[in-house]
């Protein structure tokens, strides 16, 4: 085995781990919490993800950057969130079905304080590698990229068929044990990755360079501001059906013609067909930006999340499973065509002095103030549409509306998008003939990795 792949091997063991963490929870957490008499409060614990990413990501890059090496504060960010994560769900155990909102949510919530922060820490230790190896960031992450999704798929059915039968780990508080484990396990894997730099903070200049803010800069220029407000607004979209896409499905178990049919039975199952669409999307990222750049790539995104909200309003589990399941085949260009890409882009417009602090920007704007903003204003339209005292049919017309109302936000993000952002096609496309030969190449890797 050659050093490149042994390389990319051991990368994409470090991006499963990194996404089996989050899956464990991510999409059945609203399930657990309807289960255990806080659905009203689904909105806080999503959002909690959000309100620390505002920060946290931003401080913690400021410390890789400067102090403290990436993969070590990886290791050191997985250990306490998983601490916490862990102590929430002994927690839970103790309490039996006396489950407290405060208790719960703290525990929780400092735990994904240290979380949210290794995403963009995954993505500074990984491209740090890569450029070190000599290898291309655009062409050789995705396929890496790739493993996150997978291990998010195996944890999310994993915590959706495991368990009795009337406690499945996707309705109970073992899906945080899960991923406190997991968190663990990762905490020790990320130690062995190649050393990431440090730059020491100046002992001259300005206070924004001594306190390595200089990310915030990016503000100045143009296109990159007006990139970081639309991630904002794009990522108001990102949390949404993590946090009500479970139990509206489940939620359909209450109506006689659906109590028994599969896909209500097996939320968590079916959507975790997204996460395999994103396995398939992420191959089409390097192709896909070479020749449309990041405003192409952006706006298949935005339009694709309109898609998302809208066949989630039109479906249902029996007949019209079939809306669910397409809702989860466009999720993967949505997600990954915004996520991933925006990462690259970011990673590629800025330099290594502030690459990790640039990378924990886009997470505050993204995971940050977008999704903050976004889990809230759904708890909101969903609270107010979906009420539980109605009749179970105005409940259902509830749940409708709210996609709806879903969809066309993430409508006029897109035409505003394509309207205002401006990119230097030039630079974001590739000549011709080494296009040809970029594919080319981005076809045989691919066909290598699977």
């Amino acid at each position: 085995m050659s050093n490149n792949t042994s390389l990319k091997v051991r990368l994409s063991i470090l991006n499963f781990l990194e996404f089996a963490v989050w899956g464990s929870y991510l999409t059945s957490l609203g399930n657990f919490l309807f289960n255990a008499g806080l659905g009203s409060q689904i909105g806080w614990f999503y959002a909690m993800q959000g309100i620390v990413s505002l920060f946290m990501p931003s401080l913690v890059g400021i410390l890789a950057d400067r102090w403290i090496q990436a993969q070590k504060m990886l290791s050191l960010c997985h250990l306490l969130a998983a601490l916490f994560m862990g102590a929430a769900g002994v927690y839970c155990m103790f309490a039996g079905g006396n489950i407290s909102f405060a208790p719960l949510f703290v525990l929780y919530s400092f735990s994904v304080a240290f979380f949210m922060p290794t995403i963009g820490l995954n993505n500074s230790v990984a491209f740090n590698a890569l450029t070190k190896a000599g290898m291309d960031t655009v062409k050789d992450f995705p396929p890496i990229r790739i493993f996150g999704t997978i291990g998010f798929i195996c944890a999310m059915l994993f915590v959706n068929f495991v368990g009795p039968e009337n406690a499945k780990f996707q309705t109970s508080y073992m899906q945080l044990l899960v991923s406190g484990v997991l968190s663990v396990i990762m905490a020790i894997y990320a130690l062995s990755m190649p050393k990431c730099p440090v730059n020491s903070a100046p002992s001259s200049g300005n206070w924004i360079d001594r306190m390595g803010l200089r990310a915030f800069t990016l503000f100045k220029q143009k296109k990159m501001g007006v990139f970081f407000i639309f991630s904002m607004l794009l990522g108001v979209s990102l949390q949404i059906t993590n946090g009500y896409a479970n139990p509206f499905i489940t939620f359909f178990k209450q109506l006689p013609e659906y109590a028994d049919v599969w896909a209500a039975q097996n939320a968590n199952a079916l959507i975790s067909l997204s996460q395999v669409s994103e396995t398939l999307c992420i191959l089409l990222i390097p192709f896909f930006l070479k020749r449309f750049g990041i405003k192409g790539v952006m706006l298949m995104s935005m339009f694709a999340w309109v898609l998302r909200f809208a066949l989630f309003g039109l479906g249902n589990p029996d007949g019209g499973v079939w809306m669910f399941v397409l809702s989860c085949i466009v999720y993967g260009i949505a997600f990954d065509f915004f996520n991933v890409s925006g990462g690259l882009y970011v990673d590629k417009e800025t330099s290594s002095d502030i690459r990790s602090s640039a990378q924990g920007l886009f997470m505050i704007m993204t995971n940050g103030l977008g999704a903050t903003i976004g889990t809230l204003a759904a708890m909101w339209i969903v609270n107010h549409n979906v009420v539980a005292s109605d009749p179970l049919d105005v409940q259902l017309h509830g749940w409708r509306v709210s996609w709806m109302i879903f969809a066309g936000f993430a409508l006029l993000v897109g035409i505003l998008f394509w309207i205002i952002f401006h990119d230097d096609k030039n630079a974001a496309k590739l000549d011709k003939r080494e296009l040809i030969e970029s594919e080319s190449d981005d076809a045989a890797g691919v066909i290598e990795e699977l």
